[in-house]
């Protein structure tokens, strides 16, 4: 008597990866994010190849994975992905101090975020 398995949140034409506690903050990883969204698979690997940003590296990896995913795990061809969904949330906030003049504390926040990254094989036109 176990509990019964979640049914599966993605369709039979799409793969996701989700990547947790991303050191950088939410805001920063969405511009990389934001990049990427609605283009095709191959397109936004270059996107963030030659992006300056230094967490398109860990973007990249996560559509990588997502690809990986598609091809291996359900049978998807991989020249019709597009990235159907880059979302980016909130993760944990490390909390830091710094001593300050006159035995003051000055905060420091180290955030944390979580991206997910769904890719979809586009329909043939009829």
């Amino acid at each position: 008597m176990g509990k019964q398995a979640n049914p599966s949140r993605t369709g039979e034409n799409e793969a996701r990866v989700v990547v947790r506690l991303i050191r950088s903050s939410p805001r920063k990883l969405n511009l990389v994010a934001e990049s990427i969204r609605g283009r095709r698979a191959g397109e936004a690997l270059n996107v963030l190849t030659f992006s300056t940003r230094r967490i398109a590296r860990e973007v990249k990896k996560a559509l990588q994975s997502a690809i990986a995913n598609a091809e291996n795990n359900h049978q998807l061809d991989v020249d019709r992905l597009f990235v159907a969904e880059a979302s980016v949330g909130r993760g944990t906030v490390m909390k830091r101090w710094r001593p300050r003049a006159r035995g003051r504390v000055g905060r420091i926040k180290k955030p944390f975020s979580n991206l997910t990254v769904v890719v979809r094989e586009r329909e043939e036109k009829a």
